[in-house]
């Protein structure tokens, strides 16, 4: 394969956009790089999603419910030490929801994109399916049972051709 994918933060030679901090860049370059290392919701999701994907997350979450499982004697198991682990973990929940959801968002985005190349790339293959995401219930129905039919003819197809084949001996 001759031509080289450029992924997100490469430049057309292959290099990391940020290799070369001392150079002096046009002021395009400059601004958007600028906007680039601006933080959004996007950008801290993904960078929250990769640290608290971790092994050492999950260790740290066990951690703080031993220390309040272990602490629960000293406050006599009262209504608020079960309420500090109850509102935390509440918390905790209702932002993860939004992080997952937007990880979520992300991964299927970019699935559907590298899939709608390869469709695109793929001279025998619909152009329909490039956009299928976007179709009404019935249009994804309607394929569904289109890929359906294909799937019975290649089995029956399959099914002839073992027939067909003389016996080894």
């Amino acid at each position: 394969m001759a031509a080289r994918s450029e992924g997100c933060g490469s430049s057309r030679d292959g290099s990391s956009q940020g290799s070369n901090k001392g150079a002096k860049r046009p002021a395009h370059e400059a601004q958007s790089q600028a906007q680039s290392e601006r933080w959004t919701f996007s950008r801290l999701a993904q960078h929250a999603s990769l640290l608290l994907g971790k092994s050492g997350a999950f260790a740290g979450a066990c951690g703080i419910v031993l220390v309040w499982a272990v602490a629960g004697p000293f406050f006599g198991y009262s209504d608020t030490w079960q309420l500090v682990v109850n509102t935390g973990t509440t918390i905790v929940t209702f932002l993860m929801v939004f992080l997952v959801q937007n990880t979520q968002n992300r991964d299927a985005r970019a699935l559907h994109l590298k899939l709608d190349e390869l469709l695109r790339s793929v001279k025998p293959a619909r152009n329909k399916l490039i956009d299928l995401e976007n179709c009404s219930d019935e249009e994804i129905e309607d394929m569904a049972r289109q890929f359906q039919a294909l799937r019975e003819r290649e089995k029956r197809a399959c099914k002839v051709d073992a027939a067909a084949e003389p016996p080894q001996a």
